[in-house]
């Protein structure tokens, strides 16, 4: 994980701790609202992202944390938007994070299987 928050805080122009945040969001979502057939391959690619998807959500919380909680855990595409700009990213900056995280994990985990993931998220096609 190291290497994708490197490769984010340089594309992106974040800090360490932004870089991080934004992952742990973005794989928190991918998590609860994933094609459930796909994203545990896709994780076992992504060393570390369990970690990092701890360290997100001890920072996250908040009201949608809490929104997400009573609703089944499921953030929704809106609500992970709005985290990230919470956590300080602009539009141009959450694509920037998106598009490296799927970059990263088509390296990892495969096209092919990333690509599928990607073809059954409701508008994820339009920020990668």
């Amino acid at each position: 994980m190291e290497e994708l928050v490197a490769r984010i805080m340089t594309a992106a122009g974040l800090g360490e701790e932004t870089a991080r945040t934004a992952i742990g969001i973005i794989l928190r979502f991918l998590a609860k609202d994933g094609p459930q057939d796909l994203v545990p391959q896709i994780m076992a690619a992504l060393p570390g992202a369990e970690a990092i998807m701890a360290e997100g959500q001890q920072q996250a919380g908040g009201l949608f944390g809490s929104i997400a909680g009573m609703m089944g855990g499921s953030m929704g595409a809106m609500a992970t938007l709005n985290e990230l700009s919470n956590a300080g990213l602009d539009l141009e900056q959450v694509k920037t994070v998106a598009r490296e995280i799927v970059g990263f994990a088509r390296e990892q985990a495969g096209e092919e299987v990333v690509n599928a993931a990607i073809a059954r998220i409701p508008g994820l096609n339009q920020l990668v």
